[in-house]
């Protein structure tokens, strides 16, 4: 059963968690629901281990012929491997970074991507949604190059992908968080390794701060709300990660053997 993150009369947020039932092999991931005035689209439909229990669970709150939007933060395969499916079962457009635009077909059978791929521009922009806006977000390197969170004003709810993902599953990645203390041991491998730099994340919180946010709801791992929010903000503002942690050891020919 999905989340409910946020509910009013025209305007609803549904999060699905646990959809990703493999026996732990795949990394826990976490699908998004938006809805405004009859108007829906998915953020980060994710891979094809979760494409039926999404599909069934999508039908319960809203058809599948009246989806609009298939938005990606980025091109990963937990993100849109599934992208070849939706587009099948639904007449739903692809947002994604127009960095991504032209490898995404790789994802679906030849044709299938021609005339519903948006191409976002480095900048983001706003997408109208029912009587609603998007916002598309720039995050670029955070981390992947063509990078975008999506910010609903309506909820306050930044959905923001990687980053913020803490490591956790199960009924911990249901609940938001308000302790960050408690998350952060979850979160801070991840984030020294696939986040670019501390100039990067540094630039991003700049542009988090000027946003009102009532919850942060990562692609992997638990929503971040209240004090919790702000406690990320200042970590992410200090974190050294990615290149600021290479050494002069980093790019060597390597010896080992493997297999």
């Amino acid at each position: 059963m999905p989340i409910e993150l946020y509910r009013d009369a025209q305007h609803a947020c549904l999060m699905f968690t646990d959809l990703v039932r493999d026996g732990g092999e795949a990394v826990q991931c976490n699908q998004f629901l938006l809805i405004d005035q009859g108007v829906g689209a998915i953020i980060d439909p994710g891979g094809n281990i979760a494409f039926n229990e999404l599909f069934l669970g999508m039908t319960r709150h809203f058809p599948p012929n009246r989806l609009s939007y298939l938005i990606a933060s980025h091109a990963d395969p937990d993100i849109i491997a599934s992208l070849d499916r939706w587009l099948t079962t639904t007449s739903a457009q692809l947002v994604i970074s127009r960095i991504w635009a032209r490898f995404a077909p790789h994802f679906a059978k030849s044709g299938k991507t021609t005339e519903r791929v948006l191409s976002v521009p480095d900048a983001g922009g706003r997408l109208r949604l029912g009587g609603s806006e998007l916002w598309l977000l720039p995050a670029h390197f955070l981390h992947s190059e063509g990078n975008f969170q999506f910010y609903d004003p309506v909820s306050r709810i930044l959905f923001s992908g990687d980053l913020g993902a803490s490591m956790v599953g199960g009924a911990e990645a249901q609940t938001p968080v308000t302790d960050f203390a408690r998350i952060c041991p979850h979160m801070e491998a991840f984030h020294r390794r696939y986040m670019v730099s501390n100039k990067v994340m540094r630039l991003w919180v700049r542009m988090a701060r000027q946003l009102d946010i009532a919850l942060l709801v990562p692609q992997h791992g638990a929503p971040l709300a209240g004090p919790a929010i702000g406690a990320f903000l200042d970590w992410a503002e200090s974190l050294q990660c990615g290149i600021d942690l290479l050494g002069q050891d980093a790019y060597l020919v390597p010896s080992g053997v493997l297999g």
